[in-house]
Order: C-alpha cells, then structure tokens, then sequence
C-alpha cells in the first residue's frame, strides 16, 4: 500500500492515495468512508451503485481519430466522438476527483499471457469499486507492482459526478467515453462497476485483432487430457452452468483471446449474477461468495445481515466479483491450449432447433455473427410470443470491429486447429412457449459430456433440410426422440411454419451484416422451406 502516490501528471492533487490496497484495508475504507458499503454475513463486502444498477451503452462513446477510424465499425455500438469532447469530459471528471479527499488507485493487468497482457491503471473515489477491480484485473506480484511503470490504459472513474448534458454528442447525465490513441476511459454518471470491466474487454476487443489474436466473449473450461471447450451464449442460455464442470478446470468465465499457442482468459476475476442464487443451484458461485468478495446491488437483512438473494427491488441484475482463485477447480495460471470443441448455447423459445447439432466452419461463422437466443417477454401482461434476440459474436456491445472481422479469425482457426463447433439448445422442445417444455438439464450435460468424450462427433447425423446443419441421431443419456425437434411436436405443421418464421428472423437479422460477410457464410444460414 502507497499513501503518497504521486498523481499529478494526470492534473490530481489529492492527498490521500492508496495504490493497490489489499483487501481488508479496502473494507475498512468502505465502511468509514461509504455509507452504502455494508459487511454482510457471508463475509462480502455489499454495496450498491446507485440509480444505474447496469450498463449504459446508449452512452458509451469512443474517439473518433485518424488512426484508428478506419477500423472501427461505427454505428449504434460504437458512437463517434471528438477528441476536443473527450477532453472536456476528462477534465470534468478530473476536477470532481480533485474535490474528493481520498483515492484508490488499482495497477493490474489484463490478459493472462505475458506476451500480449496490457497493463491497466483505474483511478476511483469508491473503495468497492477499487475492491472490484482488484478481483477483476489480474493482481501483479510485489515485483510485478515494483516494476509496474506506465500503464497501457488508465480508467478515470468519476462516476458519482454526472456529465454536462448540454455537451456536444452526450444524450444524458452519463457518460462512458473510451480513446484508444491516449489509452484513457472517462466515466461520468454511473457507478455501475461493471462499466470499468466492459470497458477493458472492449479496449481488448481492438488490440487483440490488430495483433492477430481473436478475443471472445466467452468461458472456457479443460479437461483431464488438456482439451479446451469454449462456451458462448446470451444471459440466460447457461453458459456459465454449464461450463462450471465439476470434472473439468475452469479457464474462465465471461473474456478469452486465442492466439497461435492457445487460449488465455482476459480476467483476474469473475462477475457473476446472483439472482436466485442456490447453493444447490450454483454451488461454486456460491461458495466463492466469502471475504473478499463484492456483492452489487443484493438485499440483506439490516440484523442478520443475511442475504436474500431472491430479492430483485434493487434489481434483477445482481452480481457478486472474486478473484478466480475463488472457484475450487480454477486453472490458475487461466491459460490452456487450442479449443477443441466450440458450443454455441441458445435458449430457444420458439422450441424450433433441435437439442445438438454438428456445425460446418460457415455455419460457425453465421450463427457466431447471429448471436441468437430467445425468450418470452415478461415486462408485459398478456405477452406470450416469443422474442427473438441477436447480439453478433454473442457479445455485439463490446464489439469494435466489423462482426465478420472475429468471424473470420473464428473460423480460420477452427480449420487449423480442427475444432468442432455445436449448437445447442437449451430451451423448449414439445412446441414454443406455453406448449413446450424446457429441454432438461440434465439431457443437456449428457450431450455435453457425449461431445467432450467424442462420441458425438462419431453417431450418424442427419442433416435438417432448413437449417442445413446436421443433427446426431443418437446421444447416450438422451433420448432418441427429442433429438429431432420435428418430431416432438404433435402438429408437425405447425412445426413446419414456426421454423420458417424463425428461419425469416434469422435472415432479417443477417441482412445488416451481408455486406461484410463472403457468400459462403452469407449462405450458410436456414431457408425457408415452402411446405
């Protein structure tokens, strides 16, 4: 710990700076110094992030710079703006940090290959949000710490102090601004944690590739032999269910990059949602949860302090941060070698797609740029159709080149490395929403275990006449009869027509990204089957 730290050439003059703080000196701070930290009786530090409980990506904006503007994918995703802007909002945020008389700054590094690591510096007013990206980066040894120099990027957090409204290009009192040509992030209005994480992994989602390494928004976990699975999927698909495997080592759980040696996780740490959570349900989430952990935006009793964790009245999006060490069968270093099987995890609601199937490589590249899952609307009475969603590369909001860029490099290394991708569902079958039921979970590991033992890859397939993949006819643990989703529906027609709508979604979805896409991939996608 460095009470003196010298800030100034960032234009900072406050007299108490702690540098990379352990722990408990952290939960001292939060408890002296922020009224909404509290100790719970799991031994987490809990504290809340006010009016933004997650991210804002209407309001993340990146610099638009000469060096740098030919390789970002501008749109809705990534929003212009002007250098002259950015440095007003730095400015902003650097004059609130002055006014605070004390700072935490965190040294870490992100990317746990040597060889293509960055160093990160994250300069904050809230102990909870330096506590969280302690856990979040990868902690420097003391000779690490010693050795640290300049970083790479610095994240200046003045959350608590809201952005002038009245600014060029900003839409509201937040503000999360990124330039990669001065390696700075400027976040104003939100303390959301969450914004400092995204905005790492967005920062690796353009060095990586200028570098020939693919980052992924994805967990990974390996085998007893050393093979590597990769698992991508909305919230709500399992994706992190289903890689915390008992009988395989945890990479990661959320950030990846692969490279020509292998893969290595971006992250020091996971940040996962709590809601609901069970020791039966998620026992290694829920035993990471101890001292050292931060609890965002939970509910606990004011006496006991016991957490509920069914409480959503903050919001449903609670999360709890720890360091990876945390998980018992975590690979510590997080690196491992080339993925041999991909998974795809889709919770499909229209209970169309089948419980596996076997992907060509432009099948992998369609739907790793569709990003599909889907659900039912609950937010509206009465809503009971389901709601199709995309998110390109499984991760669209932290993307910063073109989708096919990743898709590309996705593709090219699972023909180098003879990777296998699979598509899975772990939705419905029976029928869509209020017909169907959900494909059990235990059907689901099967399948997953059938493919990491490579059985999978050795069972007849049949190839769908719509989607063109090709679908297993027998699993071991599984039943026969759910594998081809047709089957299972009483109407068969009805079949028929809610796959051609779902076939229609995905192919309204591609449209924005045909332009960038060879033709190859653009025709890998389902069709339309007149019946």
């Amino acid at each position: 710990m460095n009470t003196t730290m010298d800030l100034r050439n960032y234009g900072l003059h406050v007299p108490h700076v702690l540098r990379n703080p352990s722990p408990a000196v952290l939960y001292e701070e939060a408890v002296r110094y922020d009224a909404r930290a509290a100790i719970v009786s799991s031994g987490a530090l809990a504290c809340t992030s006010g009016a933004k409980t997650g991210r804002s990506p209407a309001d993340k904006r990146i610099v638009e710079h000469p060096e740098s503007q030919e390789n970002i994918w501008w749109g809705p995703i990534n929003i212009p703006l002007d250098e002259h802007t950015f440095l007003i909002n730095r400015e902003r945020a650097l004059d609130y940090l002055n006014t605070r008389e004390r700072l935490y700054v965190i040294d870490g590094f992100a990317g746990w290959d040597p060889k293509y690591r960055i160093k990160v510096r994250v300069i904050c007013e809230r102990p909870y949000h330096a506590l969280f990206m302690h856990n979040m980066l990868i902690r420097p040894t003391r000779e690490e710490l010693a050795q640290f120099g300049e970083p790479d990027y610095v994240i200046f957090n003045a959350g608590r102090f809201p952005a002038n409204r009245y600014t060029s290009h900003m839409t509201s009192k937040t503000s999360v601004d990124l330039s990669f040509e001065r390696g700075e992030m400027v976040i104003l209005g939100t303390e959301y944690a969450g914004e400092m994480k995204k905005g790492i992994f967005t920062v690796m989602n353009y060095l990586m590739p200028l570098r020939g390494v693919l980052s992924m928004h994805c967990s990974a976990n390996e085998g007893p032999d050393g093979d590597v699975t990769l698992f991508f999927g909305l919230s709500g698909t399992g994706k992190t269910t289903l890689s915390a495997d008992p009988k395989r080592r945890l990479i990661g759980d959320d950030e990846h990059c692969w490279t020509d040696e292998g893969v290595f996780n971006i992250e020091g740490g996971c940040y996962a949602k709590v809601i609901n959570l069970s020791p039966e349900g998620e026992p290694q989430i829920y035993n990471a949860i101890r001292f050292g952990t931060v609890l965002e935006n939970v509910v606990f009793d004011p006496e006991t302090r016991e957490v509920d964790y069914a409480d959503a009245s903050i919001t449903e999006n609670t999360r709890a941060s720890y360091p990876i060490e945390f998980i018992d069968n975590a690979k510590i270093p997080c690196m491992g070698g080339h993925p041999r099987n991909i998974i795809f995890l889709a919770y499909d609601a229209f209970g169309v797609l089948p419980p596996v199937a076997r992907l060509t490589p432009e099948q992998a590249m369609y739907h790793f740029i569709s990003g599909y899952t889907a659900k039912v609307a609950g937010t509206e009475v009465g809503v009971t159709e389901p709601q199709a969603t995309f998110s390109a590369c499984f991760g669209a909001a932290f993307l910063v080149w073109h989708p096919f860029k990743y898709a590309e490099m996705l593709a090219e290394r699972m023909r180098r490395h003879n990777t296998q991708a699979w598509l899975i569902n772990t939705g419905l079958t029976g029928g869509p929403y209020g017909v169907g039921h959900r494909i059990k979970l235990a059907h689901t590991r099967a399948i997953i275990d059938a493919i990491h033992d490579g059985t999978l890859a050795e069972v007849p397939t049949v190839v769908d006449e719509r989607f063109g993949f090709a679908i297993p006819t027998r699993c071991p643990g599984v039943p026969e009869e759910i594998l081809q989703p047709r089957n299972t529906w009483s109407d068969p027609a009805a079949y028929d027509e809610m796959a051609d709508r779902l076939a229609r979604l995905f192919a309204q979805n591609f449209e924005k990204y045909r332009a960038g896409c060879s033709r190859e991939v653009a025709e890998a996608g389902p069709r339309v089957v007149k019946v």
